[in-house]
């Protein structure tokens, strides 16, 4: 069973106010901190420490990017 993780505790590692750099899609977080394109929490005109799933139908992307970056957990409601 994975940890539930707070939309509190995701908002706060959103690489401002703590170090670690977390995103949610579908309900996963993923952290992004070591990638080199989320450095100080934003990606384009995207912000970490939040829930994404919206935002990715206008990635040039697909959600197989997540797949490279490690999961902390399940998003709770």
């Amino acid at each position: 069973m994975r940890k539930m993780i707070s939309k509190r505790a995701l908002s706060l590692r959103n690489g401002q106010d703590k170090e670690e750099v977390w995103i949610a899609y579908k309900g996963i977080v993923y952290d992004v901190t070591l990638s080199r394109l989320w450095r100080n929490g934003k990606h384009y005109e995207h912000w970490a420490g939040q829930d994404l799933t919206h935002e990715l139908p206008d990635a040039p992307h697909s959600e197989s990017v997540f797949e490279r970056f490690n999961v902390v957990g399940i998003l709770a409601d």
